[in-house]
């Protein structure tokens, strides 16, 4: 008799466990497949079957059987299984709810089928089809409808077709199939995700020296299936044809690969690319498709249907097997971690899944995040540099506009009159245009407009944000405050902002100074609608608009050929974030977006308006220096003891009610100081612990409190964030808690 181990789909840590099943005679199974079981009170449930075993130790009568399956194939690969259990150990979530990351979610419940499409096909001999027409005369829709038919290739034609053709076809196609004629066939029919995606020339391009020289080290490594890269090319040095180039290896040595990307916007432009040099054997993951299209796509992964899948970070879940290569373009990007549980970090993932199925690692970014580059210098990626541009193409020329001067001249405007005059040349030209405004983040910060001061937190090294509800000033990493000044303290000015523009009043001014040339707005207002991100970018590429307007979206990865002009309308936004990343992320953000200019045969120009030009994100981005930047940002988080000299932890608690969220936070401080009471050797490690309202007090509804702790980066003190996590997991009426380990937001 045979049994088998049962995860039931039940995200809750009593039933965080095995269950044994009989396995009934006739019935298949294997690990990995989905399964109906009973459970409890309940007469079917869903789980995934973990592990056959031959016997079991429970009695007879408290043992049943497995109902039924879902499938007729493991949905859950072995190494899924794998990955699946490393979440579990490191996000301190159920393994249920890990397992849910592996399929589609409208899969759980049954809450998506396959689509189906209706055939008819012609079932007379070719010989004697003409005879059945003929016969057919006294009636002529028949007629028409079997004519069509036999005319078809294969004497087939689905129905859909027929009735585009023929009006009211449906009654004589009965009668035809009532003879014997024809008849009705349902087939499978994939939805498509790719639309009228633009097609591109499936050429190879001649490879310049510095492709030749980078592929020179990733393809032995991938023909011996090991190696971890981090690629740091310059924007425009031909990154993708690399990846195109090192993925085509994986396929010729019968290995699958992944190619993730950070944003959805860039996710249609890199499809296009590799289903221009792949065909059918290019598949995409990402939460934009639709629940069907998704569905079908992940189906077409699980068949071994595809050789590449493109996608956001949910694509490292793709269900390939024999994985060769996975590739994370702009590997620095922060929307690779997943905060909510399961937490995982992608990046992280991909190097378990190479580790374990023999695969290479290629991280890529022109702006290394801090980690990676760090680990490049002391060996843990091998680093491979591409410091040019194709076709030894110049890097655009950055203007750097000090706004205090333009304020004091008299120019209120959110464009200086650089900037203007650069616009205009472009325009002129015949040329394209790119104006890029940040809005990242919830609030304005206080600043300066004389001098550049920003009010900034004495013991955390970032700016202070203003809550215009309590009229104060707060850091959101050790919870200062201070009244908001009415005068810089600094300079003594008056003009003291709330600093903030958005992209609607960009276009406002846009219209008012050029209301003839037609602009196109990206933000999450234009984008919400399914394929909109495809379809703007795809109008502004034809030539529809000449300016293109918008937030991070449109920062980094798009290759415009006509784009010879970037106006970075805000430099400082990002930087002035009460975050301690700001300076890596804006110096990142600026590199990026100033990359968007000059990329094909025609020079580029780059206007980057700030009221602090002397910051040395600011300075290092208008160099395009990037190891500059990284030495001397790296000295200041040394000095600041900021991540990776230290880690962040935190328990984020939700609730109804404020009470609630605040006294289940500060029972939770209570916990960790009685914590490190008892183990007084990691004391001299803690940096900080706190306990506070988050700076984002409420989202959806739901009030927010946390307790943060700073704590040196040893592997003694990973028991102080194993603590934390069983705190997280302690059940609390009317409140919800995760816990986060540096987590990309403190938000």
């Amino acid at each position: 008799m045979a049994f088998c181990q049962v995860i039931v789909d039940i995200a809750h840590e009593d039933v965080d466990r095995v269950f044994t099943y009989r396995v009934p005679k006739g019935l298949e199974l294997c690990p990995g497949m989905r399964v109906h079981v009973p459970f409890g009170r309940k007469p079917r449930i869903e789980g995934v079957v973990v592990e056959l075993v031959d016997s079991c130790d429970l009695p007879p009568e408290r043992v049943r059987d497995v109902a039924d399956t879902l499938e007729d194939y493991p949905a859950i690969l072995p190494q899924m299984l794998e990955l699946a259990r490393e979440i579990k150990a490191t996000s301190f979530c159920t393994l249920a709810q890990a397992l849910r990351l592996m399929i589609p979610a409208q899969m759980r419940g049954e809450r998506i089928s396959e689509k189906t499409k209706e055939y008819a096909v012609v079932t007379v001999d070719p010989a004697v089809r003409g005879q059945v027409l003929a016969g057919q005369k006294r009636a002529p829709k028949r007629a028409a409808v079997f004519e069509r038919l036999i005319s078809a290739e294969g004497g087939e034609l689905s129905c859909e077709q027929l009735k585009s053709e023929i009006d009211d076809y449906r009654p004589a196609l009965n009668a035809l199939v009532k003879m014997g004629f024809v008849r009705l066939e349902k087939r499978e029919a994939l939805r498509s995700p790719y639309g009228a995606m633009e097609r591109l020339a499936g050429e190879d391009p001649v490879l310049t020296g510095q492709q030749e020289d980078v592929l020179s080290r990733i393809l032995p490594a991938v023909d011996e299936g090991r190696g971890a890269f981090l690629l740091y090319g310059v924007t425009g040095s031909g990154k993708t044809e690399v990846f195109i180039r090192a993925v085509r290896r994986a396929a010729q040595q019968g290995r699958t690969a992944i190619v993730l990307v950070p944003e959805i916007a860039l996710t249609p432009q890199m499809v296009m690319w590799f289903r221009s040099r792949f065909g059918e054997d290019a598949a995409v993951l990402h939460s934009r498709l639709s629940p069907g299209e998704r569905y079908d796509e992940w189906r077409r992964i699980r068949r071994g249907d595809v050789r590449v899948v493109i996608g956001a970070r949910s694509a490292i879940f793709a269900p390939l097997e024999n994985v060769g290569l996975i590739i994370i373009d702009e590997e620095h990007e922060s929307s690779y971690i997943a905060d909510n549980t399961p937490r995982y970090d992608a990046r992280e993932l991909a190097r378990l899944r190479c580790e374990k199925e023999g695969g290479t690692l290629l991280l890529a970014s022109a702006t290394p995040s801090m980690r990676s580059f760090a680990l490049a210098g002391r060996g843990d990626l091998t680093l491979l540099e591409m410091p040019r541009r194709v076709k030894n193409r110049p890097m655009p020329e950055v203007h750097v506009i000090d706004m205090r001067r333009e304020l004091a001249q008299g120019n209120r405007s959110v464009f200086s009159g650089a900037l203007l005059d650069g616009l205009k040349s472009c325009l002129d030209a015949g040329r394209q245009a790119i104006l890029f405004v940040n809005r990242r983040g919830y609030s304005t910060f206080v600043s300066c407009r004389s001098c550049g001061y920003t009010v900034t937190c004495s013991q955390c090294d970032v700016s202070m944000t203003y809550h215009s509800s309590e009229n104060v000033l707060r850091c959101h990493y050790c919870g200062e405050e201070r009244p908001v000044p009415s005068v810089c303290p600094e300079c003594e000015s008056r003009y003291i902002k709330y600093f903030g523009t958005g992209t609607q009043r960009v276009e406002e001014e846009v219209h008012k100074f050029f209301p003839d040339i037609p602009t196109i707005r990206m933000d999450n207002d234009t984008t919400r609608t399914k394929d909109a991100h495809e379809q703007l970018i795809a109008a502004f590429r034809r030539g529809e608009a000449r300016i293109l307007i918008g937030t991070q979206m449109i920062a980094k990865g798009l290759d415009f050929p006509n784009v010879t002009m970037v106006g970075i309308v805000a430099a400082d936004a990002m930087l002035k974030l009460p975050d301690y990343r700001s300076a890596e992320r804006t110096f990142q953000l600026l590199t990026q977006v100033s990359g968007r200019a000059g990329r094909a045969e025609f020079s580029g120009e780059v206007y980057l308006q700030t009221y602090d030009p002397g910051h040395y994100a600011i300075e290092s981005a208008s160099r395009q220096d990037y190891r500059a930047f990284f030495e001397q940002e790296m000295r200041r988080r040394k000095r600041a003891l900021y991540p990776p000299y230290t880690l962040i932890a935190r328990l984020l608690y939700e609730a109804d009610r404020e009470q609630d969220a605040q006294s289940a936070a500060e029972s939770a401080m209570r916990q960790m100081e009685a914590f490190f009471e008892r183990r007084s050797y990691l004391r001299k490690y803690v940096v900080s612990l706190r306990v506070m309202p988050c700076p984002v007090k409420r989202i959806k509804g739901k009030t927010r409190w946390q307790v943060a702790l700073k704590i040196v980066d040893k592997p003694a003190c990973r028991e102080a964030v194993g603590k934390m996590s069983e705190i997280a997991q302690t059940p609390l009426e009317g409140c919800t808690c995760v816990c986060q380990e540096n987590p990309s937001s403190m938000m």
